[in-house]
């Protein structure tokens, strides 16, 4: 099939309708933790990119870090993607779930009673974060994992995997990146363990690719993607000096496990390192499904990494925000509207739902 930015794209069992992907972004929008009708009209409004990836959404109570974010675990939560679903179906789009357990980088404030902020060793993350009742507050340090709340986890992942499946999602991506769970697991910095999880980087690497082999085992390999932020600094992750070589082996196990994309992030438009070329092309060759790319794209750069095959789809971020008919301004050569920065994260439908498209 052409590799032209609107013309359409095979992935796994379903036929994108173009190469351009929504890229997942929190919006804090889910109040109790439950997407409701006003995050179906708002993943409505955008289901003319050929996949959405949908907001960061937490597979267990302990994963709910931030206020106001999506869970996958109950049956309310459920209920509330199937609307989100049946809405961009409806508009002829496909979507994918972001499964995000945050680990350390929470808050009790901002978690249900009797759930607590995990991680894989008891190292805070520096700086602050945002709650609701208490305006913003230091990370604290987290309560390490034992082995048996791993497998709990890795249990959790894949149930989360099912009840996406049931709530309409065409699949799910799992959060290895921007310093969340899986990747605090990953990085030396954050994961001190000297257990079966810990002390090697094929040890720390264990976790991820337990979550990616469950996930694939509940609901196929053509329905599961991953995300990574190699050379990333996001909430307190630190590069490493083996950064090029555990990242082309992680991308060689996931291509054995045969997950359908594998989406690296490249956050250097907002300040962040970029991610190292050779890391880049090391995975590019240890990978070879399809590849998504992230990261500052206007489009004659994505028809270029297109055409290249240096990827096989482009995500789209912040532009989606403000631009809810992103894919035809972008074909049309039509200006791109300036999102509110100041209500990214704030809850109601002021900067969410409220952007027009070209044709209104």
């Amino acid at each position: 099939m052409s590799r032209d930015l609107f013309s359409p794209a095979p992935l796994g069992r379903i036929t994108l309708r173009n190469h351009i992907v929504m890229a997942p972004m929190t919006r804090n929008r889910s109040l109790g933790n439950i997407p409701g009708e006003l995050v179906a009209t708002y993943y409505g409004q955008r289901a003319s990119a050929g996949l959405i990836i949908s907001e960061g959404t937490s597979p267990a109570p302990d994963g709910l870090g931030y206020p106001r974010i999506p869970g996958i675990f109950s049956a309310e939560q459920s209920a509330g993607w199937q609307a989100v679903t049946a809405a961009v179906h409806a508009q002829g789009g496909h979507i994918f779930l972001q499964m995000m357990h945050t680990g350390r980088i929470g808050h009790a404030a901002n978690l249900a009673p009797g759930a607590e902020v995990l991680a894989p060793s008891a190292v805070a993350a520096a700086g602050e974060i945002w709650t609701d009742t208490q305006g913003m507050q230091p990370h604290p340090v987290p309560r390490a994992m034992t082995e048996a709340e791993i497998r709990g986890v890795v249990e959790a992942f894949a149930q989360g995997c099912r009840n996406a499946v049931e709530a309409g999602f065409d699949g799910v991506e799992l959060h290895a990146a921007n310093g969340y769970l899986l990747e605090q697991f990953l990085n030396p910095g954050s994961n001190v363990r000297t257990d079966a999880y810990g002390g090697t980087h094929e040890k720390r690497a264990r976790f991820v690719l337990e979550v990616a082999a469950a996930a694939v085992a509940a609901i196929g390999k053509d329905r599961v993607g991953i995300r990574l932020s190699p050379h990333g600094v996001f909430n307190d992750i630190a590069t490493f000096p083996e950064t090029e070589e555990v990242y082309a082996r992680l991308a060689a196990e996931i291509d054995a496990l045969g997950l359908v994309y594998l989406h690296l992030v490249d956050h250097s438009a907002m300040g962040a390192p970029a991610p190292a070329p050779a890391t880049v092309a090391s995975i590019r060759a240890a990978y070879h499904g399809t590849l998504i790319l992230s990261g500052g794209y206007d489009r004659s750069r994505a028809e270029a990494d297109l055409a290249s095959g240096k990827a096989d789809l482009i995500a789209f971020g912040r532009p989606f925000i403000a631009n809810p008919d992103l894919p035809a301004r972008l074909a049309s050569g039509a200006p791109l509207a300036s999102p509110d920065m100041s209500a990214f994260y704030t809850p109601g439908e002021k900067g969410y739902t409220d952007y027009p498209s070209l044709g209104a």
